[in-house]
């Protein structure tokens, strides 16, 4: 039994029982149910291959990281949204194809060859630094891609990331309301698009309320990880010039911050009040807990899921999206 059985049965084309097994709602409801009790009463289970071959799809999503340095998928970010992502696509009925950016970034494979080797019907792309030449080559291609905090700019192509420069400014705003006036700044010193972003907008924002961009307040980690931020402060402690109060842009360079203000003796807010950005899970449970600034990291991936599915299938335009963020106010950073 397969699908050209059930089609010649039905008395309907291979492309109907296709459309109706993928759910298009472009069939009438007589059709899809005469079809249906055919596949019912002959025990009939469409494979992944019957569909492709119905419907020239793979019903596979490409999951590409892009740059050698997301490699480990271990970013708490990332993660939720990618889970998000997950569980939405496979209410729309697609599996996910994890590409090895470690074999794809040292051998200079191709992305683009391999996504049409397999097939896939489309891509989620998760940002990273040192973007390799193949990412741009599958974005400018014809196959539909959704990227996760890195632009897309082809006709195939979408982008979703959190507000960037609002997140920024809910940090310098929120910071001047409660009486703070010397404001420094923890990012990354490899150059990152959405790191760039946020930096750009502190520093714009600094201006706007007439406060102070003093370098000296200015400190970079070499990674985004705890360890780079608790290294990061240890340095600044050292060098002896401290702002009362500081953005990290991750929370877990927040962590090392908090880490090495305490083997200093140093209090937080008291001393330097400390702000990070994310609302990972362990922020609550921080000593003390953490304000961060919070991406809707769920709202992010299912966005991504229903865009991607509604571009692959031609019912929308592709566009870039910009999610809203969310101060979210602890112990770490008090409201005066």
């Amino acid at each position: 039994m397969n699908i050209k059985t059930i089609a010649k049965m039905a008395g309907v084309s291979v492309a109907t029982v296709s459309k109706i097994i993928n759910n298009y709602s472009d069939i009438g409801e007589e059709t899809k149910q005469r079809v249906l009790k055919i596949m019912e009463e002959t025990g009939y289970r469409p494979s992944s291959s019957a569909k492709t071959l119905a419907t020239k799809k793979s019903n596979l999503i490409g999951v590409v990281f892009a740059g050698a340095l997301n490699s480990d998928l271990n970013h708490p970010f990332f993660v939720s949204v990618l889970n998000a992502f997950k569980k939405q696509i496979g209410l729309l009925g697609y599996d996910l194809l994890f590409f090895s950016n470690e074999t794809f970034f040292h051998s200079k494979e191709d992305y683009l060859a391999r996504c049409r080797h397999f097939q896939v019907d489309g891509c989620i792309i998760i940002a990273g630094d040192e973007i390799e030449p193949s990412i741009h080559q599958l974005d400018q291609s014809e196959i539909p891609c959704i990227g996760i905090d890195i632009p897309l700019s082809g006709t195939n192509s979408a982008y979703i990331m959190s507000d960037n420069a609002k997140i920024s400014k809910q940090v310098v705003e929120h910071l001047y309301l409660n009486g703070f006036r010397e404001i420094g700044f923890l990012g990354i010193e490899r150059h990152s698009e959405v790191i760039a972003l946020r930096e750009k907008a502190f520093k714009e924002s600094l201006k706007t309320f007439g406060l102070a961009v003093n370098p000296d307040w200015f400190f970079y980690s070499k990674e985004y990880d705890e360890e780079s931020g608790y290294q990061a402060m240890k340095r600044a402690i050292a060098a002896g010039s401290l702002p009362k109060a500081m953005f990290a842009v991750t929370d877990l360079l927040a962590f090392g911050v908090m880490r090495a203000m305490k083997e200093h003796g140093l209090r937080i807010p008291e001393d330097v009040a400390l702000i990070g950005c994310d609302d990972i899970d362990a922020c609550p449970y921080t000593e003390p807990a953490l304000t961060t600034v919070r991406q809707e990291k769920e709202r992010i991936g299912k966005l991504a899921a229903i865009m991607l599915f509604d571009m692959i299938n031609k019912q929308i335009e592709p566009s870039a999206i910009l999610v809203e963020p969310e101060l979210v106010v602890r112990q770490s950073c008090r409201a005066r």
